[in-house]
């Protein structure tokens, strides 16, 4: 069996974070481990509290699985502070992590900040350039740049950009692009545009699509898809989970990890 690690926080609600990661890993038949960087309380309404575990024990938990079980691909996602993304890059270099999915996350989606401006630049310098795929939001793609981006052209340029960083292949996420029908993502390899679109789903439940399109990548890579190939179904199963969303709790609901998927519940049937 394939293996995929995330190392990201996780989140109490089960919608994005870790949890999202491991249902995800586990949707593609990809098994999943995980390296906790912080703890969140989260629910669909917002995040109450914040807690990073200390640099070593992010670092041993990496240890501890790339000494015994390795991976076959890895994805990161919270990485609040400067000091675990600098001790996170570190590690992906000392044990020769591949396939390595980065999800920049930066900010939930109640508007509340996960990463800090600091630990920005960091993720710039030091974590994009170890990337197979980076999988940035259009938020995401204008803090890292610096720059506006309001139409399907500025994700092309700003994918130019994204990828002078170091990264193999960049996609940057339009969902949040306004006036559309459709949900527009731009992949990009440095010689190629990839335009993946599906159409806009109008729902208020889409926490943790950013951490599921990400490990959906990650898993597929794992199985040995090539980069292209395993964004493309990444964007199907979003795509698929996002439009059988669940309405859980008071705010935004999480995406159907199982969408798509065999329910074990058939097999007691």
């Amino acid at each position: 069996m394939k293996k995929a690690l995330t190392i990201a926080g996780s989140d109490s609600g089960g919608g994005a974070g870790i949890q999202a990661d491991l249902k995800t890993f586990t949707a593609f038949g990809v098994y999943g481990m995980s390296a906790i960087t912080a703890i969140t309380a989260q629910n669909t309404i917002g995040v109450q509290g914040i807690f990073e575990l200390p640099v070593d024990i992010i670092v041993e938990q990496i240890r501890s699985i790339m000494s015994d079980i390795g991976t076959d691909a890895a994805k990161t996602g919270m990485l609040s502070s400067p000091e675990i993304v600098n001790a996170v890059s570190q590690s992906i270099k000392k044990f020769n992590i591949p396939n390595i999915v980065v999800d920049p996350v930066m900010v939930a989606k109640s508007g509340d900040p996960l990463l800090s401006e600091n630990a920005r630049t960091v993720v710039k310098e030091n974590l994009l350039p170890l990337a197979t795929v980076i999988t940035p939001n259009l938020f995401e793609a204008e803090a890292i740049l610096g720059q506006s981006i309001k139409t399907v052209d500025d994700m092309k340029s700003a994918a130019v950009e994204l990828k002078k960083i170091g990264c193999q292949w960049v996609v940057v996420k339009g969902g949040h692009l306004t006036g559309g029908k459709e949900a527009i993502d731009v992949a990009y390899n440095g010689n190629d545009f990839y335009l993946l679109s599906s159409p806009f789903i109008q729902t208020k439940n889409t926490h943790g699509t950013g951490c599921t399109f990400s490990s959906a990548i990650a898993a597929g890579l794992a199985k040995g898809s090539n980069p292209l190939h395993a964004i493309q179904k990444a964007k199907e199963y979003i795509s698929k989970a996002i439009e059988s969303s669940l309405s859980m709790g008071k705010g935004h609901g999480p995406t159907n990890h199982l969408a798509g998927v065999k329910s074990p519940w058939d097999y007691f049937q």
